[in-house]
């Protein structure tokens, strides 16, 4: 995650408290992290204070090609590798003051195109793929030498890239005989990793677990004992604290769950394939209940929900279906780690990876499912719910997201969450941030027009509510003592939220964000072919169909549908039931 931070710090900050709160509150969070994190963190911060990391990432020369075996020079033909930023600045300095979003330039320098040569190189050796390879390496090698400019700024990208090179390398043959050039490109990543591990395991999210990964996989292709055995340790304890037994993540993010089972995938088939150790631990448990979640949250057409931040990222997509589809991540994970199919016999990327078909997995007989943070539920006719509940709440929460309902009929994400925008948005649209990760951009009660938590940072809020489970759902206690209890429930294809509150607010909002359709105001909800929504309440309470914001892709926001209903004290119950249309054969 670009510019993540234990406490907040990116370079920017949101923050929008005045300093003595805003630094009370630093500290209230810090509790909630826990010692593990801050303890961590300090760490780093000593090192960098004390110049322990920049001299360990000195300036070097760029590294020579050939990078891949067999590959002819091509003339190069120079890209915009830096963007906006500062080609000569020290990896430690870039995001300093970054004033632009990194996250899109971040994935040029992930190389994805890479693996797509390399893949059809090794299809049709005579054609011109190797040669456009070795150009796109050569390219990168000589506009980002080592620690200068962007590409050098995170050691989560360093360790995707390195992977993504890894992996190309494997796909020609060549990951066991490396070029000088290519061995002291994988060391320059390696040494990048190394510099800042105390500042990735201190996230708690998907940076501990991709740089764990991509030290092991340099060490591996290198030969380097030292960086095999560290890495995989340290990816051992990752998954062991990160990835609950029920399969959940600590970083409550579909998309990013995603990437985490990506970057095992490629981890555990180099393991595999160069006869290294199993990884100890929980890892293999704790894999395939992850491969087991991803399935359930999945649609059919392999979108995922877009809850919690979510930067579109594709780790690895050999399969070639891109972002908006994780059915390629899935077989591969099913095939590595459940030993059995994800219902893709045919996929190109298991088939790219030697990954043998195998049969289907056999489908989940449970209607309704909970882990750690989260409460689904299954209807007829391919529906199915998922609330974040945040029980428990172990992590920091990404988003102001906690009981959000997202419901799909099939492959139609009906009630849907707002998305994640750009994590530093263009210049004038800031308004992006609160308005899809605060409050307004999930579908849940508001009190008083406050955001749900205070934000302290770009990916850090204050006073986390307290979350609670219950019969069909969970319940919240926010630090203002407003009370939400949240339970749904499906019979067939009719669905039913139940929402309890309770406190001393004066006034409340339900909003309820829709899929884009012709939606129709009736007296008590509204309607359209995608189905009947209508609301109840103990209390009088007015509804407007009124124009919301969504984000369908990263750095992209569109208009959306917004079902809103407003209502005073003393309300305490509102009910909303959402009537599907009946499917043909039953349901």
């Amino acid at each position: 995650m670009p510019g993540d931070t234990v406490l907040g710090e990116a370079g920017h900050s949101t923050t929008i408290l005045p300093g003595w709160r805003s630094w009370w509150l630093s500290a209230e969070a810090a509790c909630r992290l826990g010692p593990r994190p801050i303890a961590l963190f300090a760490w780093h911060r000593l090192r960098l204070a004390t110049g322990i990391i920049r001299y360990a990432l000195p300036d070097r020369p760029a590294p020579l090609g050939p990078f891949l075996p067999e590959a002819s020079a091509l003339p190069i033909t120079p890209r915009d590798w830096h963007g906006p930023f500062d080609a000569k600045a020290h990896a430690l300095d870039v995001l300093a003051r970054p004033g632009a979003d990194i996250r899109g330039l971040w994935e040029a320098h992930r190389l994805g195109p890479l693996l797509t040569l390399a893949h059809a190189a090794a299809h049709d050796p005579q054609g011109p793929h190797l040669d456009q390879a070795e150009a796109l390496l050569a390219d990168w090698a000589a506009a980002n030498p080592p620690f200068r400019g962007p590409g050098w700024a995170c050691a989560q990208e360093a360790a995707l890239r390195a992977m993504g090179i890894s992996l190309a390398l494997a796909l020609l043959g060549a990951d066991r005989r490396l070029s000088p050039g290519t061995r002291d490109l994988l060391g320059l990543h390696a040494r990048r990793i190394r510099a800042t591990r105390a500042y990735g395991a201190a996230q708690d999210n998907n940076h501990p677990i991709s740089e764990a990964a991509g030290l092991f996989v340099c060490g591996l292709l290198l030969g380097h004992a030292r960086d095999r055995r560290a890495g995989a340790r340290a990816l051992s304890r990752a998954v062991a604290r990160l990835v609950s037994p029920c399969g959940a993540f600590a970083q409550a993010s579909p998309a990013y769950h995603r990437l985490m089972l990506d970057v095992l995938g490629i981890a555990e088939w180099f393991r595999r394939r160069h006869g290294a150790p199993r990884f100890g631990g929980a890892f293999a448990a704790r894999a395939a209940a992850a491969t087991q979640w991803l399935g359930r949250v999945m649609a059919p057409n392999g979108a995922l929900p877009r809850i919690g931040p979510c930067d579109d990222s594709a780790f690895a997509d050999l399969s070639g279906l891109g972002p908006g589809d994780a059915r390629g991540s899935l077989e591969r994970a099913s095939r590595l780690f459940l030993g059995a199919s994800a219902s893709v016999p045919n996929d190109p990327g298991c088939r790219a990876l030697g990954l043998t078909a195998l049969l289907a997995a056999p489908a989940p007989q449970a209607a309704h499912w909970r882990s750690a943070g989260w409460f689904g539920l299954a209807g007829a006719g391919g529906a199915r719910g998922v609330l974040r509940t945040g029980v428990p709440l172990r992590f920091r929460p990404g988003q102001a997201d906690l009981l959000h309902f997202d419901l799909w009929d099939g492959n139609e994400n009906l009630l849907r969450d707002g998305g994640s925008g750009a994590y530093l948005p263009p210049p004038g649209f800031d308004w992006w941030q609160n308005m899809l990760a605060g409050g307004l951009g999930h579908n849940l009660i508001t009190f008083d027009d406050a955001e749900p938590m205070p934000r302290l940072g770009p990916f850090l809020f204050g006073r986390w509510p307290r979350c609670r489970a219950i019969p069909d759902g969970a319940k919240t206690r926010d630090w203002r003592g407003n009370r939400h209890a949240r339970r749904v429930e499906c019979r067939g294809r009719l669905w039913r939220v139940e929402d309890q509150v309770g406190g001393d607010f004066r006034d409340l909002a339900l909003r309820w964000r829709l899929a884009p359709g012709d939606w129709k105001r009736i007296p008590d909800g509204v309607q359209s072919a995608k189905a009947r929504i209508t609301l109840a309440a103990d209390a009088p309470f007015s509804l407007a169909l009124i124009r919301g914001w969504e984000s369908p892709a990263y750095g992209r926001v569109e208009p959306a549908p917004v079902l809103e209903l407003r209502a005073q004290r003393p309300i305490r119950r509102i009910f909303t039931e959402i009537a599907l249309p009946a499917r043909m054969g039953g349901g």
